[in-house]
């Protein structure tokens, strides 16, 4: 005898399911929190006259800290673009089969990434204790240290050479991450080592390459400030320059710290449509942007999202 499975019965008075959103009520408790402490911290900074916002806002388009700023960024791009060819080059040499390049481009990774920045940078700017002439092993060139290694100079050998060795890793990293069947057919229609490379791999590598680098140029953009210790006039010198005449050492500071978040948050909306950019081909979807996913959480956790959802299933 077979058995007959009859389907349950037809709810009354609809004859569909209601699909309810799963509710969240610790994720807004904690949104409450923390809305309530960054309240709080702002009503203590606008309320506490020893930030002094009317210095603040006094210094804040001074053409001092403005030609600052404009150091700071021609560092940073300086710096990076030499980080970022150095960079390419230790990673191709690190990946040789030659062992002598292999080994050089090992050490100059180990020493540069294995001592702080603040220490290269003196010590740059200290070269002629080592070194008082310069001739490079051409005869006839002397040059004077003193004159060729300015303040500028030894900071962008500091920030440039060392940001080269973080470089070769992330570059390193993005090439290994392709798959060596791409040099390999590459390599089967007669494509020269060096065009393979240029043609193939780091296209295809730079979907690995840019987000860290994103981060590298960010972070070189703050790091900028310790060439204030070689009297370059960055934008942290420039507001350290200012206070040391008034004495107004929070304000400046103040200053210059807006003018750092300014720079970054700008820089980093960059790096994140540049990232999507890179990012097409490889997934069903564009990663959304940090303004992109707000919306979207709100546009489903409101109350009038809620609402008119309950209004939809009558």
């Amino acid at each position: 005898m077979i058995e007959t499975i009859t389907p349950p019965s037809t709810p009354v008075g609809g004859g569909a399911f209601t699909v309810v959103s799963a509710r969240h009520p610790w994720r807004w408790a904690a949104g409450i929190i923390l809305t309530a402490i960054i309240g709080l911290l702002v009503f203590s900074a606008v309320t506490n006259p020893r930030f002094g916002w009317d210095k603040v806002a006094r210094y804040f388009r001074d053409v001092t800290v403005v030609n600052g700023i404009e150091v700071t960024l021609f560092l940073t791009v300086i710096c990076m673009a030499v980080g970022v060819a150095l960079g390419v080059v230790l990673a191709v040499m690190q990946l040789s089969p030659n062992p002598v390049a292999s080994a050089f481009a090992g050490g100059y990774v180990t020493i540069f990434r294995g001592t702080p920045v603040l220490v290269q940078l003196l010590f740059w700017f200290n070269l002629a204790a080592l070194y008082p002439e310069i001739t490079f092993g051409i005869p006839g060139v002397n040059l004077d240290a003193n004159q060729l290694i300015t303040p500028m100079t030894a900071a962008i050998l500091g920030l440039g050479l060392n940001e080269a060795a973080y470089m070769s890793e992330i570059v390193r990293a993005g090439i290994q991450s392709v798959d060596q069947g791409q040099t390999e057919a590459a390599g089967a229609l007669g494509m020269p080592r060096l065009l393979t490379l240029s043609r193939v791999v780091l296209p295809q590598a730079m979907r690995v390459i840019i987000p860290p680098t994103g981060n590298e140029f960010i972070g070189m953009l703050k790091t900028t400030s310790l060439v204030s210790v070689l009297a370059v006039p960055d934008l942290l010198y420039s507001a350290q320059i200012i206070y040391s005449k008034n004495l107004q050492v929070i304000p400046l500071l103040v200053v210059a710290s807006i003018w750092y978040i300014i720079v970054t948050t700008v820089f980093t909306v960059g790096q994140g449509y540049l990232e999507r950019r890179f990012s097409r081909g490889t997934t069903r979807s564009a990663p959304p942007t940090a303004w992109g996913r707000l919306r979207a959480f709100f546009r489903v956790h409101s109350p009038l999202a809620t609402r008119k959802g309950t209004n939809d299933e009558r």
